[in-house]
């Protein structure tokens, strides 16, 4: 039996990064699954910035070409029991497999069952469109930064009970 590979996540979260403390008020598994997705959307956006919002539901990582939340073209939202890949113009993306969701003025955003969607090919053909229409682009050359926000005093909980 193979072990799913942001199982690896769950043994040692990188002490530097400054989600690692917000990511261990989820359970190990949800912690590990979304560090999984953070190591792709970062490897699939170098020099992105990083903006991150702690709220009332959900610990939100939006990923932007500058420190400017409307920059921000993807996001990505991790709840108690599931992760969601949010495409901040999604309402304008032409979307033919159906894979986004929602009903806002212009967010969408795809349910994500593990690291490994963000690989399949409509996916990444998504991403693809969001970024060509993104008002500014990214600049792979600049290192990533990540820049905390926010983080609510008041939050629901972020495991199960």
């Amino acid at each position: 039996m193979s072990i799913p590979s942001w199982r690896a996540a769950l043994k040692d979260p990188d002490p530097s990064d400054p989600l690692t403390d917000l990511l261990a008020k989820y359970t190990p598994e949800m912690a590990a699954a979304a560090r999984a997705i953070l190591d792709k959307m970062r490897a699939r956006l170098p020099g992105a910035v990083e903006l991150v919002y702690d709220n009332y539901n959900a610990l939100v990582v939006g990923f932007g070409p500058s420190e400017r939340s409307s920059d921000t073209v993807f996001s990505i939202a991790i709840y108690p029991g599931r992760i969601n890949l949010v495409f901040l113009r999604g309402a304008r993306l032409p979307d033919p497999d159906h894979l986004l969701t929602g009903s806002g003025r212009s967010a969408r955003h795809i349910p994500l069952m593990g690291p490994s969607m963000l690989d399949a090919p409509a996916v990444r053909t998504l991403m693809e469109h969001a970024l060509k229409h993104a008002a500014h682009p990214f600049d792979p050359t600049q290192p990533r930064r990540t820049i905390i926000r926010s983080i609510s005093t008041k939050q629901r909980p972020r495991r199960p009970r």
